[in-house]
């Protein structure tokens, strides 16, 4: 039948043509490789060329182009040089090779092929507009089939991804900072031990209260690269600030859960089969897969440090820092307060404001609220040190954090640990299992890859071991809360991430009273 198809075509005046061979090659062809490759498209039109005694003006190869776009470089240049006058026909295997968008395809051959005087034909469709067919009447509906195939094709892949995301398998072109892909498997990740210091130092940085702004500043004065430079990619388009550590990135590293051993994947998923821009998704849709991979920080690193990010976050002030920023609120209009500068005696002070009468000040919504903020400072510092002694004095540690003791301490971290270890070699012998079962892999390869799964199982079972011997006894709660009140004590002045540990919000009241709500309900009982 094709053989019918290639010689229905009839041409009389060869020497009129100057013939362009379009050859095109995508990953949805995996399936057909032998018989859609380029060495096979190319010899039928170099046999139907010959045929009909055609000039060939010119070879446009596209391998590795999905038909669904028109934006593939040897097309584009194959209809610069039909613009030039240089082609004025145009000879595919079949039209899928042309495109699978139904509405461009149907473009080209409808619109721009006959208005710049060019001849297409398709082999194997019998497809040729110089002459007057019924072949090229149902052109239109090859087009759409076509069309409809390539959306088959991205559905069926679109669900193979979004199943290997449940599973908890990496399946990204590049893994997050700090991670390279496992010499084992591609979609297993594993420190990478150069920006996984970088990524632990950030942390560390963030505890102690440094902002995002600051830690940013910090790792491009100390030469840090950034992801992008570091996995050396080329940017887009270059601006002032390319190669430089930015807050924002530094923020969302900091908000990374990947960082603490979970998968997090389908941040962004393609409009559709056709656009290649993708839309950010909602964190609600993002699939999250618990105790993948080797955390570089703990949970209770990362808990306390997103406690320190939230409470910025409350405040529009990006200018000043001081020690209740983002915390401190106005207990009339619950709005956080902000902070202005005013000169006394040659020298600035900061003054805290209330945000809603700046900003309503002719509606009376609220009052100014205004007092120093080093005198509300240190009316909270003394409150708290009272409060810390006091529970100190009495021996009441253990009523302050008896009810956090079972997500905080070490020993349920290091059993949850030995828990996600084991799920994860149950997972992938399973899955490698099931491969073999289902006929996608054959002998060889599920004997090669259970034996690297095994190597990795007997390392895995040896760290497990170590954990076991080096679980030490919880501390009773006495003495996690003695520690905590100490700590603080100790550095009550300027240690912020202590004082967000204790402090849920404070309020300050229109006669300049103030309203301590603690972290602890004990506290607020008090």
């Amino acid at each position: 039948m094709h053989t019918e198809l290639i010689n229905s075509a009839k041409i009389s005046n060869p020497m009129d043509y100057n013939t362009a061979f379009y050859i095109r090659l995508s990953k949805e062809d995996d399936s057909e490789k032998e018989s859609e490759s380029v060495t096979n498209q190319r010899r039928l039109l170099q046999e139907f060329a010959q045929k009909h005694r055609l000039s060939v003006a010119g070879e446009y190869i596209d391998d590795g182009y999905s038909g669904t776009s028109f934006d593939r470089p040897d097309f584009k240049r194959m209809i610069a040089d039909i613009e030039a006058g240089k082609i004025n026909m145009v000879l595919t295997k079949d039209m899928s090779r042309l495109g699978r968008d139904y509405i461009q395809t149907g473009h080209y051959l409808e619109r721009f092929f006959p208005a710049n005087g060019v001849r297409y034909i398709s082999l194997l469709d019998g497809v040729d507009t110089g002459v007057d067919s019924t072949a090229n009447d149902i052109t239109p509906f090859r087009a759409i089939m076509n069309d409809m195939y390539a959306k088959d094709i991205s559905k069926k892949i679109a669900s193979v991804k979004r199943d290997k995301q449940r599973r908890g398998e990496f399946i990204g072109w590049k893994p997050p900072y700090g991670y390279r892909q496992s010499p084992h498997s591609k979609n297993v990740i594993v420190p990478d031990d150069e920006a996984a210091s970088v990524v632990r130092r950030m942390f560390e940085l963030a505890l102690t209260g440094v902002s995002c702004r600051q830690i940013a500043a910090h790792l491009n004065e100390a030469g840090v690269p950034t992801p992008a430079v570091y996995a050396k990619l080329t940017p887009a388009r270059m601006g002032p600030y390319s190669g430089q550590w930015a807050a924002e990135r530094v923020n969302a590293t900091l908000k990374n859960e990947v960082y603490i051993g979970n998968m997090v994947q389908g941040r962004q998923r393609k409009i559709n089969y056709k656009i290649k821009e993708c839309r950010k998704m909602p964190p609600e849709e993002w699939v999250i897969v618990e105790g993948t991979h080797e955390g570089l920080v703990s949970r209770d690193v990362f808990d306390r440090v997103q406690r320190l990010i939230e409470s910025r976050q409350r405040t529009r002030s990006r200018t000043y820092d001081y020690l209740l920023k983002g915390i401190i609120h106005c207990h009339e209009c619950g709005y956080p307060l902000g902070v202005i500068n005013r000169k006394s005696g040659g020298r600035e002070l900061l003054y805290f404001v209330c945000r809603t009468y700046q900003r309503f000040t002719k509606e009376s919504a609220c009052t100014c609220h205004c007092v120093r903020v080093e005198i509300i400072t240190a009316a909270v510092l003394e409150q708290i040190n009272a409060l810390c002694r006091e529970y100190l004095d009495r021996d009441r540690c253990a009523q302050v954090v008896a009810k956090q003791q079972t997500q905080n301490n070490a020993a349920e971290l290091r059993e949850k640990e030995l828990v996600q270890l084991q799920t994860q070699l149950t997972a992938k012998l399973d899955s490698v299992y099931n491969d073999k079962l289902a006929g996608v892999l054959d002998d060889a390869d599920f004997q090669r890859i259970y034996g690297s799964i095994k190597e990795q199982r007997q390392r895995l079972q040896v760290k497990i071991k170590q954990l076991q011997r080096n679980v030490p006894p919880p501390a009773p709660p006495e003495q996690q809360a003695q520690e905590l009140v100490e700590r603080f004590l100790a550095s009550t002045d300027t240690n912020r991430e202590l004082l967000v540990s204790l402090i849920e919000r404070i309020e300050l009241t229109e006669q300049k009273e103030l309203h301590i709500h603690w972290r602890f309900p004990q506290m607020n009982q008090r």
